[in-house]
């Protein structure tokens, strides 16, 4: 099976679990729930159970793939992995004897780096001090508007290594974002035919923020009806920065 991945700032990805469930107003055009319909369209085995159609869809149930656990463990050379690009590995209906498996198999093979991002920011803090947190795990929560800020003060409790950021996609100003205690932030708009487009100022106000703070900032995209319709450029160059190994 091909792990390598397309998304910029990662270089594999890693599903131990599928599925999700729509959460706020950034799962509103979730490229995952689109993927996860033509994927059980197509037959593919892990995408074939129904979530349920208010808050998910077609092929995207919450779903543990308990073998897919070893396939780190089968990697030669050292990568930066996106875990649950097709899910939420904090989703409640993941039990926490599984997530402490998946944490386990981070453990297990220090050369890689580990990116985890979740939504629910709020079971992340409640279960934190009940994981091993391996320094080679990346911990991020999303942010695409102001309402969802009080995840940042979630994410600042955690012991991880690294704590990140992912303002994509960015639907509205992030005014009163702190970023003490956090490492990394991706910004970028939205992608796909029904997509919401992101104003610069709002991708201005992130980066500006990331500069005062001397926080790594990396731009993503501009979005439209694919993902590299707008380009990358945010004031005439590129935003490519990656964060520094530091102490939790």
């Amino acid at each position: 099976m091909s792990d390598r991945s397309g998304i910029e700032w990662t270089e594999a990805t890693w599903n131990p679990t599928t599925g999700c469930d729509r959460v706020s107003a950034g799962c509103d055009n979730c490229y995952a729930l689109a993927l996860a319909k033509r994927l059980k369209a197509m037959g593919a085995a892990k995408y074939q159970a129904d979530g349920d159609p208010r808050t998910s869809g077609p092929g995207f149930a919450l779903t543990l793939h308990r073998d897919t656990l070893e396939v780190p463990y089968g990697w030669k050379s050292p990568r930066t992995v996106f875990v649950n690009s097709m899910s939420d590995l904090f989703h409640a209906k993941v039990p926490l004897d599984f997530v402490r498996r998946v944490f386990m198999v981070m453990a297990d093979t220090p050369q890689h780096t580990y990116q985890v991002l979740t939504k629910r920011a709020r079971r992340l803090r409640r279960v934190a001090d009940r994981l091993d947190w391996p320094a080679n795990l990346w911990m991020g929560v999303s942010v695409e508007t102001a309402a969802e800020l009080d995840r940042v003060d979630d994410l600042r409790a955690v012991p991880a290594a690294v704590r990140f950021l992912s303002c994509e996609p960015l639907l509205g100003p992030l005014d009163g974002l702190d970023l003490d205690g956090i490492h990394w932030v991706i910004a970028g708009g939205e992608s796909g035919p029904a997509h919401r487009p992101m104003e610069a100022a709002w991708a201005q106000q992130v980066r500006d923020a990331c500069l005062e703070k001397e926080v790594a900032f990396f731009f993503k995209q501009w979005g439209g009806r694919t993902p590299k319709a707008g380009g990358r450029l945010l004031d005439g160059r590129t935003w490519d920065q990656m964060p520094l190994p530091v102490s939790a």
